[in-house]
């Protein structure tokens, strides 16, 4: 794995472009505090960034034009020593190239997994939570 990024992996499949992640729990529907995120060069401008992933994510589902990975493994997160892992929820990542893709469990609702990221989104914003 590159130190400078985050390695994603779902079934057989290792992902090790990523540069940014939100990583967003099935649970984080009824209570967003769940949501997490992660980035390979923590900077100060970062919740900005995760603000305009998420934004940018809800806007391309709705113009068809998000890359969207349907899946029914764990998704594992790895920065470092840092690992997260979500049994159901959604990632939304950023690879080094600035394109948005998702990665969500099958039976979940796209649309309001979306949704509620980027409602987290914009109040952490706003409100500096």
């Amino acid at each position: 794995m590159k130190h400078d990024s985050i390695q994603i992996r779902y079934g057989d499949t290792i992902l090790d472009d990523c540069v940014s992640a939100i990583i967003v729990p099935e649970i984080a529907m009824a209570e967003p505090g769940y949501i997490k995120t992660m980035t390979a060069g923590m900077v100060a401008h970062s919740k900005h960034e995760f603000h305009a992933m998420a934004q940018m994510a809800y806007y391309q589902n709705q113009d068809e034009e998000l890359d969207v990975v349907s899946v029914s493994a764990p998704i594992r997160i790895e920065k470092g020593t840092e690992i997260e892992e979500i049994s159901s929820g959604m990632l939304i990542y950023r690879d080094s190239s600035g394109v948005f893709h998702v990665v969500i469990h099958e039976l979940l609702n796209r649309k309001k997994m979306l949704e509620a990221t980027n409602r987290y989104c914009t109040r952490w914003v706003r409100l500096d939570i």
